[in-house]
């Protein structure tokens, strides 16, 4: 027998090896809970920090708790973007709607440091506990550009998670929802 004619059987087994594989996976993106209006304003003028996240949830899985407090990794719920990224997103997309000014992005935005105060948020949870709630856990401060330092504030909340056909949309509402208290606590401070 020919050499090259063993080497059949191997080349068209290698073909199926390489047919494209379905993608299965449903991306997941965090979003503002308030009702969107004109900013006009120019002030306040805020930078939104990244949030600075626990190593657990700086993945693109999403995290979730069992029954018994254990973390458990969704390798088919990814988020659209990073974590901390949409977080800021939505941090400074509510405070623009409660405030009104336009001048308020995540710091990646800023072309130049034209911000009076950066907001920086610190997370220690940020996933549904066992009992079924979506735990919130931070602290944050709107450090001025201009001035002294400023104590970091905590920040908690606990935001039942209702069921929906697809229990992962319950959980980002309530990661919404939890994200749209937070901002009202910083508004207040602006």
């Amino acid at each position: 027998m020919k050499p090259h004619l063993l080497l059949i059987p191997l080349l068209l087994s290698s073909c199926s090896l390489l047919m494209p594989v379905r993608d299965t996976s449903v991306r997941h993106r965090l979003e503002s809970t308030l009702a969107d209006r004109s900013a006009k304003d120019s002030r306040p003028s805020v930078a939104i920090a990244r949030a600075s996240l626990p190593a657990y949830l700086d993945r693109e899985e999403l995290v979730t708790r069992d029954a018994e407090g254990e973390l458990q990794k969704h390798d088919s719920h990814l988020w659209s973007e990073s974590l901390d990224t949409g977080i800021a997103r939505v941090i400074a997309t509510n405070l623009r709607r409660l405030t009104g000014s336009r001048a308020i992005l995540p710091i990646d935005d800023f072309i130049a440091l034209d911000y009076s105060h950066l907001v920086e948020l610190r997370f220690a949870q940020f996933d549904p506990d066992a009992s079924g709630n979506l735990i919130l856990r931070c602290s944050w401060k709107a450090q001025p550009v201009e001035g002294g330092e400023v104590k970091s504030q905590s920040f908690n909340t606990a935001i039942p998670i209702q069921p929906t056909k697809a229990p992962i949309t319950g959980r980002i509402t309530a990661m919404n929802e939890a994200l749209e208290q937070l901002a009202r606590v910083i508004a207040k401070s602006l």
